[in-house]
């Protein structure tokens, strides 16, 4: 429908500029990827340039029941764990074995302790006691920093958990007991480096 002006002339609208792209912010980029992510592409990337060999454990399941929707698809509708969980990750660095397990919290000051299990802490003890490397990665969501845990930090702060002090290990603790590590490209983390502190030559 044209609209006009009293005097009979034309109305045109004024024509609008055209609206720029918006720029994209890098340090969105990685938005959204979980540690679990991040670490399944710096372990690709030790393993493509021979550093190290370190892989996620597969998780040992038992299907109870599954549904055929059609010929060519199966969908899995119960299944439970065989055992229970150790860690997620382990390999070989420099000869030695390194088993970790990743832990991620949306807390940002202090890691609960409520996210490790007895049994993987003591999976962990075990390791260590056969001359392995044993830790956690543990990434703050909320602030982006990552660290990685000695065994002995963990075990101590369980041990002060289990006589009735602090359920969590508070961030200032990390800061001076933990090796604190950035992200950047390649590798996406490189927590090899800060795992070297714990003593690896």
């Amino acid at each position: 429908m044209a609209i006009r002006y009293p005097g009979g002339r034309k109305y045109t609208p004024p024509e609008q500029p055209k609206k720029k792209p918006p720029k994209k912010d890098s340090s969105f980029s990685n938005r959204g990827k979980t540690l679990e992510d991040e670490l399944d592409e710096s372990n690709a990337y030790y393993l493509a340039n021979n550093i190290a060999v370190i892989h996620k454990k597969p998780v040992p399941l038992q299907i109870v029941k599954v549904d055929y929707p059609s010929r060519s698809a199966a969908v899995i509708r119960e299944a439970y764990f065989k055992t229970p969980s150790t860690t997620d990750y382990n390999g070989i660095y420099n000869g030695i074995h390194i088993d970790f397990d990743a832990k991620e919290t949306g807390i940002a000051t202090s890691f609960p302790l409520k996210n490790i299990h007895a049994h993987q802490l003591e999976h962990m003890k075990k390791v260590a006691g056969q001359g392995g490397i044993a830790f956690l990665i543990v990434k703050f969501t909320v602030s982006g920093r990552y660290f990685a845990v000695p065994l002995e930090l963990v075990e101590r702060a369980w041990d002060r958990m289990e006589n009735g002090g602090r359920k969590s290990i508070p961030l200032a603790e990390l800061e001076e007991e933990a090796v604190e590590f950035r992200a950047g490209y390649l590798p996406r983390l490189d927590y090899l480096k800060a795992v070297s502190e714990f003593g690896i030559s």
